[in-house]
């Protein structure tokens, strides 16, 4: 009775484990969107944290550090470890530990329990990306270029709008006001509970129904395939050390050039920051649509040019220039993550920790170079240094289609 009664729930919930289920995909966005709203208030908080403390910026570096390195480092286990032994509920889990890691954050007295506050905050995170980008791929009914893009989506907003409420709550109400955060945390395990449990309806449907992947192109040879992801490797390089210039210093590089107001500066900062999600969302339908390949060449290329022009043109042309660069390189991510998965389904997660630990990793280690390249000669020379790494795009073309076409 009961193994009949859950088989029928499967074939009820067939309509909802084939096609795209939109509300899973939201919910993927708005998980997305809490868990890094609550990793981007970390940086935030640094002020407070080393007037308190009176730390010196060698000690904020290594909280940095190893904040990067508990999120980024352990990502690529806790994807394969999904892969391996999928576990429905582990998002909720893992935003337990975000929980528990923001109230002892809240309350620390001493370097050490920051530390590991931040390093069971990373932890949480480690869980949560490579494991909800696998979420996201089961919901996409095919769509994975747009599943990835409104799960990323989420998460650019959240990193958006995480130094604005550090600024409003925070900063005026001290370190203690960080508990609070803690309610967004407990949001977010709820909410993926809904997730965890059509996860596992999910994973009871495909054990009865095992299917074969659609569309990929199954002729690349396994050489062709780690050479693809060498390839991509390089492609994430290039894009994040150069995002990672913008996002750092594109305030600097304003103030210093051209002597706008920091208010003007961090506004003009959003208009990057704005473009990033459209493109983000942009390039998981024009990747559905043309080709994930063409979109990752085109993204990454295609930004060269503004990204060229911007160190050397005036103010309204350097927002112009920044607003593009920053619209048309967004839309890479995605593609490049879905792409990598194609090249491995069988490795989702795995692929899905790779990526995002590098994408976590480069950008810090290029906001650390880019600073001490900005202390060694200038801030507007950073930019024109960095301008060129888009060209690396070029190397895209070298990709082996995933998708198979009406030629081969």
């Amino acid at each position: 009775m009961n193994p009949k009664s859950q088989e029928d729930k499967i074939k009820i919930n067939q309509s909802i484990t084939e096609g795209t289920v939109y509300s899973m995909l939201v919910i993927c966005g708005i998980s997305h969107f809490l868990n890094d709203m609550i990793q981007s208030i970390i940086p935030s908080i640094y002020p407070i944290l080393k007037d308190k403390f009176d730390f010196s910026f060698a000690q904020i570096g290594i909280i940095t550090l190893v904040f990067q390195m508990t999120s980024s480092i352990l990502q690529p286990f806790t994807g394969l470890y999904a892969d391996k032994r999928p576990q429905p509920y582990a998002l909720s889990i893992g935003m337990c530990f975000t929980l528990v890691g923001l109230l002892v954050l809240a309350f620390s007295e001493h370097y050490l329990s920051i530390l590991i506050a931040v390093s069971v905050v990373g932890f949480g995170s480690s869980v949560f990306h490579p494991t909800a980008s696998r979420v996201a791929q089961l919901a996409s009914g095919g769509k994975k270029s747009l599943a990835q893009s409104i799960f990323q989506v989420g998460g650019n907003g959240g990193s958006a709008i995480g130094p604005l409420l550090a600024a409003a709550i925070i900063l005026p109400y001290g370190q203690h006001s960080i508990s609070w955060f803690a309610l967004a945390a407990l949001l977010a395990a709820l909410i993926m509970t809904r997730l965890g449990a059509w996860y596992k309806t999910r994973l009871q449907y495909a054990a009865k129904h095992p299917q074969k992947p659609v569309g990929i192109n199954t002729d690349i040879s396994k050489r062709a395939k780690y050479g693809a992801l060498a390839i991509l490797i390089l492609l994430i390089f290039s894009k994040y050390f150069y995002t990672s210039c913008i996002t750092s210093y594109f305030t600097f590089f304003l103030i210093d050039k051209f002597g706008v107001s920091v208010q003007a500066s961090q506004l003009y900062l959003f208009v990057f920051l704005a473009a990033f999600a459209i493109g983000t969302v942009a390039g998981g339908l024009l990747g559905d649509r043309f080709g994930r390949k063409y979109v990752i060449w085109f993204s990454i290329l295609g930004a060269a040019p503004f990204a060229i022009a911007m160190p050397f043109v005036n103010l309204t042309w350097t927002i112009i220039c920044c607003f593009l660069s920053g619209l048309i390189i967004a839309s890479a991510f995605s593609s490049i993550v879905v792409y990598a998965t194609d090249l491995m389904p069988d490795k989702v997660g795995l692929i899905a920790g790779i990526f995002f630990g590098l994408m976590f990793g480069l950008g810090g280690l290029g906001s650390a170079f880019f600073g001490w390249l900005a202390d060694l000669t200038s801030i507007e020379f950073i930019f024109q240094v960095s301008a060129f790494l888009p060209l690396l795009g070029i190397i895209a073309g070298f990709l082996p289609n995933t998708q198979k076409t009406g030629k081969h």
